[in-house]
């Protein structure tokens, strides 16, 4: 587990990037990353990061599509708007489309708790509360190092996780190796192995999904 003062250090440098003037809703920060499957590209993921008053707010959007001979196998689309006060979060809306299983997920926190409603076509909608503060898998969020717990966006689950160091190694951004280590989240759904560059920066991140095969995410 990373230790507190390391998590505020990479916190540093993730706001150090935020202008001290931003105005509400202007873009402070992207991540746009490439995504493969088995080293072949399937789509993008891009990140957007915006100062909302005295918090931040994230927007998530992901389209991918498998293709053999022209044909389209599988088709996913993810689209998650966020907002954080500090590092906990503090609502979230999140629509996904896996391959024609549309699912929709909404959480709200209050003073003590967070409440999230779950609805996926055709099963109707579920809902649950949680105690304390909450993250999703906010990778680019440093305090994502000290948890134990994650919303998945997608399900709407609470997935018990523990994240632990991974290896250290190189890592291609916009087409030249970087030296990066990497941090592993076990328990969760997709073991994942998410990349940080040596100042702390999000570059990249490994899934074993179906079949298992390797979804990869690289910084372009």
């Amino acid at each position: 587990m990373m230790q507190h003062s390391r998590v505020l250090t990479l916190l540093a440098l993730l706001l150090a990037a935020v202008p001290a003037r931003a105005q509400p809703s202007e873009i402070v920060r992207s991540w746009n990353f490439a995504v493969s499957l088995d080293g072949d590209l399937i789509g993008t993921h891009r990140f957007d990061l915006r100062q909302a008053g005295p918090s931040l707010a994230m927007r998530g959007h992901a389209d991918f599509a498998v293709k053999f001979l022209g044909l389209t196998l599988y088709r996913y689309r993810h689209e998650v708007t966020s907002r954080w006060q500090d590092a906990c979060l503090d609502n979230l809306s999140a629509q996904t489309d896996d391959d024609g299983e549309k699912t929709s997920v909404s959480a709200t926190a209050s003073a003590t708790a967070t409440r999230v409603i779950r609805r996926r076509d055709g099963s109707g909608e579920s809902e649950l509360t949680v105690s304390g503060c909450m993250m999703d898998f906010a990778y680019w969020n440093p305090n994502l190092l000290t948890q134990t717990r994650l919303l998945n966006p997608q399900t709407g689950e609470i997935e018990a996780v523990q994240i632990i160091a991974g290896r250290t190694g190189a890592v291609q951004v916009q087409g030249a190796a970087v030296s990066a280590r990497s941090w592993r989240i076990l328990g969760a759904a997709q073991p994942i192995e998410v990349w940080y560059s040596a100042q702390g920066a999000w570059i990249g991140l490994d899934a074993t999904v179906k079949g298992s095969r390797t979804l990869s995410y690289r910084l372009q």
